[in-house]
């Protein structure tokens, strides 16, 4: 069986994560330049035979100017000697809701296997006569696992930046 390619659609697709903030509110980030490849035996994509998705450091953006620099530096992502996160799935397994992919994640220098979940929301003909796939993909990580581990503390003793990080993705695949 052929192999179908499907890219990224950028115009309609969002890479997004959360962290908590003195534990009481929690602070959106976003990758702005990110890439996403896949390859598939069919369109409900059970069998992809490859799913890979990276992330430029440098693109990050928090709608907050000192933190992206502070989140690029070494004390976080290290954008300077580290320009891209990269994620290379392997294998789906039907869980409650969609499916749960497991896959090698590295940030930094450090990879490590993480489970996301992947509700598979259809796939279309747009108006220009291009077939599209929807994703909502969701997972959680504990950032000290890739050497993201600066940290600090109010004089009152509250944690300036939790540990786990939300992921919360919007992907539109066009097929190719």
């Amino acid at each position: 069986m052929a192999l179908t390619k499907w890219v990224v659609d950028p115009a309609h697709s969002e890479f997004k994560f959360k962290v908590r903030h003195l534990m009481i509110t929690n602070v959106t980030g976003y990758f702005r330049k990110f890439n996403i490849e896949v390859e598939t035996e069919d369109v409900d994509f059970k069998n992809a035979s490859k799913i890979l998705v990276t992330a430029d450091i440098d693109s990050i953006d928090t709608n907050n100017e000192q933190r992206d620099t502070h989140l690029k530096s070494d004390d976080f992502f290290a954008a300077d000697q580290h320009e891209q996160l990269r994620f290379e799935g392997k294998h789906f397994e039907k869980a409650s809701e969609g499916y749960d992919l497991t896959g090698m994640l590295t940030i930094r220098d450090v990879t490590k296997e993480v489970v996301v979940n992947v509700v598979h929301t259809g796939v279309v003909q747009d108006g220009y006569g291009q077939t599209k796939a929807g994703f909502t993909v969701t997972g959680k990580i504990n950032r000290k696992d890739f050497n993201l581990t600066w940290d600090s503390v109010t004089e009152a003793g509250q944690v300036v930046a939790g540990n786990e990080i939300r992921i919360e993705c919007e992907i539109q695949l066009t097929k190719q």
